[in-house]
């Protein structure tokens, strides 16, 4: 197996641990850095796991769901309360768990699923990582 990374930097988005007992429970933000693992089993006729520069439908899917969005469990129980008195103030992204391990797993079959359609299933996604800040992350690895 072959692999490659890219990683994407600078993503603003807001959330907050519900079920946290201090001070994760309050909505806040962080710059995201996303690292995702490409793999193959043979490389393209150029020689690449996945060719960086055609990325860009990841990054729009970034743009379009993560960039400046307030990202929240589903079971949030305060979910309607945040957004429903100003919808316009909030674009929600939805996932089981906003943790920085639940995102790394969310991010995978999101990120997964895209990339094994846009390879016709040559490549795929063995690894996310994801940076809440220079100190903190989570990966999440895919069973072989």
């Amino acid at each position: 197996m072959l692999t490659c990374r890219k990683s994407f930097t600078d993503i603003p988005f807001a959330h907050r641990q519900h079920c946290h007992d201090g001070h994760c429970a309050l909505l806040h933000g962080h710059n995201w850095t996303l690292h995702v693992t490409f793999a193959c089993s043979a490389p393209d006729a150029n020689g690449f796991v996945v060719d960086f520069g055609k990325l860009k439908y990841l990054r729009a899917w970034i743009d379009e769901n993560l960039d400046h969005a307030c990202v929240l469990n589903e079971d949030d129980p305060l979910r309607e309360q945040l957004v429903s008195g100003c919808p316009e103030a909030f674009k929600v992204y939805l996932v089981a768990s906003c943790s920085c391990e639940g995102l790394a797993m969310h991010l995978h079959g999101v990120f997964d699923r895209l990339v094994r359609a846009d390879s016709g299933g040559r490549a795929w996604v063995t690894e996310v990582t994801v940076d809440e800040d220079s100190k903190n992350s989570a990966t999440y690895r895919a069973a072989d």
